[in-house]
């Protein structure tokens, strides 16, 4: 068996290894006891060792020499990558845009390239080279991957709640509970909150006095709007607080399925812009929401199921 290896000034070092012998009978694979001696005092018969092959090797064998050797150093090196940063997946990480591509952001953490792919960036943001970032970090990879070793996230709810606990001393103590939390990054988010201290407002603690404690979380996630939701045992009121600024009448509940009524000028407040109010109240209690005008003799509704556009549905 061959070993190369490079010394400090680059050049090739061969090695063979061979097994220690009284008599050689393959020059290939063994080694007299006397001429073993010389490479190395005290060794004894059956033992193997490695000596400077004096044989002839090609450029293209150096060259598959070289790639086995960088391959070796490469998994080094992502191992070295895995054990740094294993134990801050899910955690914020602070970084420095490192550069800007149609297919993500790269980002420099320390001395460790990481990425941020446009899939998990927010719509619209703009990222230049040299600025300090945020970003959760969502996968760590034991080795090299065309989209890297280190995978960065700023449009998840997982951010959002990250933020949060940044941001809101009582959730990161656990004295405020994020119970749910919905999404659709750069334009609208919606959050219930609960308190495990009766003397604590969980969302005027959220939002602050002013607006104190929300807006730093809202400049970071590009003045995405939030609605902080307070937990009930009711799932009922849940629904009707998720759905505001609309007034809702009345509500109920089966299995997985909320009818709602309100007044036909309510409508468009619980649908939302694009539907964004609607869809992320259902994403946010994991319910299909149906509206129905409280005016209306008819059956007809406007559904949604979270994942789903608004349909307009008849004899619902």
């Amino acid at each position: 068996m061959l070993r190369i290896d490079f010394d400090k000034a680059g050049a090739v070092i061969v090695e063979i290894e061979k097994t220690v012998v009284s008599e050689t009978e393959n020059e290939l694979t063994q080694i007299s006891i006397r001429k073993a001696r010389f490479f190395k005092k005290g060794i004894q018969l059956d033992e193997t060792m490695w000596i400077p092959f004096e044989g002839t090797i090609g450029r293209v064998e150096i060259l598959k020499a070289k790639q086995v050797i960088a391959s070796k150093i490469r998994d080094v090196e992502a191992l070295t990558v895995y054990n740094e940063f294993i134990d801050k997946k899910g955690t914020i990480v602070h970084g420095t845009v490192h550069k800007c591509e149609h297919s993500g952001t790269t980002v420099m953490l320390r001395d460790t390239l990481a990425f941020l792919p446009r899939s998990c960036s927010i719509p619209g943001e703009k990222h230049v080279a040299g600025r300090p970032i945020k970003a959760l970090l969502k996968d760590v990879y034991s080795d090299f991957r065309s989209g890297g070793q280190l995978i960065l996230d700023r449009a998840s709810g997982d951010f959002l709640v990250k933020l949060l606990e940044l941001e809101i001393p009582e959730i990161y103590d656990k004295l405020i509970e994020v119970k749910a939390v919905a999404r659709k990054a750069g334009y609208k988010s919606k959050i219930v909150v609960a308190s495990h201290d009766l003397n604590i407002d969980p969302v005027g603690t959220c939002v602050g006095v002013g607006g104190g404690r929300i807006k730093p979380i809202l400049k970071e996630l590009f003045s995405e709007k939030i609605d902080v939701i307070s937990w009930v045992n009711s799932k009922e009121e849940l629904v009707k607080n998720a759905l505001r600024p609309a007034e809702v009448n009345k509500v109920e509940i089966v299995d997985q399925e909320a009818k709602v009524w309100l007044s036909e000028d309510q409508r468009a407040f619980a649908i939302g812009k694009m539907g964004q109010n609607i869809s992320l109240a259902a994403e946010l209690l994991n319910l299909n929401i149906h509206l129905i005008s409280s005016s209306s003799s008819s059956d007809d509704s406007i559904s949604f199921s979270d994942g789903q556009d608004v349909e307009n549905n008849e004899n619902n």
